[in-house]
């Protein structure tokens, strides 16, 4: 079955820093311009992370592909030749640099993602959205300092890491000898040293 005409999923490189703006505006001049029917979704797939700053706990967005948005266009006429007019549509956004995979010749076409490509971006966008994750992750045997609870200022080998709980396992030594504890990613920072 042929793909032609159908609307498939298109990595687009934006310049850095600027996937929102482009989001904005591609879905600004699509609605302004009746482009709906050939330009279906814009996303920038992103995930939840917590840091500690100051002290505080912070969640926020971050890119899980930084400098590039996904696009759900009709960019191929149904007799497979490309939509000149979607095509520069989307090219000549303000912060557009190019399709992944294209030139910007028209001559080469850019290359749709496959449905496995995008069922996987899609699939680590709904995993996001449904758990914040630590921005750092830590490995076994990695040095650390607790900065925060009843151990602070205690250095200490990673034993265990639960990323689903975002815990560690700690061993320090206390009283000359190694005791486990467990702490939040967030008590903890990598032994500079």
């Amino acid at each position: 079955m042929s793909n032609q005409g159908k609307a498939q999923w298109f990595v687009v490189q934006t310049m850095s820093g600027q996937e929102q703006k482009v989001k904005q505006s591609i879905e600004r001049l699509r609605d302004q311009q009746g482009m709906e029917e050939r330009i279906l979704n814009v996303t920038i797939p992103t995930e939840r992370v917590t840091e500690r700053r100051q002290g505080r706990k912070i969640t926020m967005e971050r890119k899980l592909y930084p400098g590039y948005i996904l696009v759900q266009a009709r960019l191929f006429r149904e007799d497979g030749g490309t939509d000149e007019e979607t095509w520069y549509f989307i090219r000549d956004i303000q912060g557009v640099i190019n399709f992944a995979g294209g030139s910007r010749d028209k001559l080469v076409p850019p290359v749709p993602l496959s449905a496995s490509e995008v069922e996987l971006m899609l699939q680590q966008c709904r995993e996001a959205e449904e758990g914040v994750k630590p921005k750092v992750q830590f490995e076994i045997g990695e040095t650390v300092i607790i900065i925060d609870g009843a151990f602070e200022n205690f250095e200490g080998t990673i034993e265990a890491v639960d990323s689903d709980r975002s815990k560690l396992r700690v061993s320090v030594s206390i009283f000359g000898r190694s005791t486990p504890v467990e702490v939040e990613y967030w008590q903890v920072e990598r032994n500079a040293e």
